[in-house]
């Protein structure tokens, strides 16, 4: 093998490591997540499916909650608007995807 080969093949082996510790280990979220171990596999819409159902134009996820509410699993989402006091709270049903509620909040 040349020092080329060498090089090409200790940077490929880098980046399935890294690649694999990331997946292991994903990246904590920029907003408060919580999220109960006994609820999460009750749910069959995922964590991603609902923050995407769950848009607002401008917004940004302030905080995620996985939640029993009215006996109904939901993912409660708040959101901040840019240029809006307070929050959007939006709440996706954890079994169905169906956005069962949009409330704004004022502080």
């Amino acid at each position: 093998m040349t020092n080329r080969s060498i090089i090409l093949a200790l940077l490929l082996a880098c980046a399935i490591a890294t690649r694999t510790l990331a997946a292991q280990h994903p990246a904590t979220p920029p907003y408060k997540r919580d999220v109960p171990g006994k609820l999460l596999p009750q749910a069959k819409i995922s964590e991603d499916s609902a923050r995407a159902l769950a848009r607002v134009p401008g917004s940004t996820v302030k905080a995620l909650e996985l939640e029993r509410e009215h006996r109904h699993l939901i993912w409660s989402f708040d959101l901040t608007v840019a240029g809006k006091p307070g929050i959007e709270e939006v709440n996706v049903d954890a079994l169905t995807g169906k956005v069962v509620s949009v409330v704004h909040e004022k502080n």
